[in-house]
């Protein structure tokens, strides 16, 4: 365990910022299995949730969670899914 104050500091900023990015990654993770999942039943469905899931990866790599080429690949991937 840290022993001077400036490295406490830095571990309760860490977990916030931990808590942070996972909440970011689950609710991308989460709307790209919702699509993965509707894609395989009704496409057009899986099309109307595509723009959701573009704002989510973007914000996602705004914020620094994921890198930029990462978001682009899943964007990707997620529209050649749904075509």
């Amino acid at each position: 365990m840290p022993i001077i104050k400036s490295a406490k500091k830095a571990i309760r900023s860490s977990l916030r910022k931990k808590a942070f990015n996972d909440r970011q990654k689950h609710a991308m993770k989460d709307i790209i299995k919702k699509i993965q999942k509707t894609a395989k039943t009704d496409k057009k469905a899986a099309e109307k949730l595509l723009s959701t899931a573009y704002a989510v990866i973007d914000k996602t790599a705004k914020k620094g969670v994921i890198k930029k080429n990462n978001a682009s690949r899943k964007k990707s991937r997620l529209t050649r899914l749904v075509k």
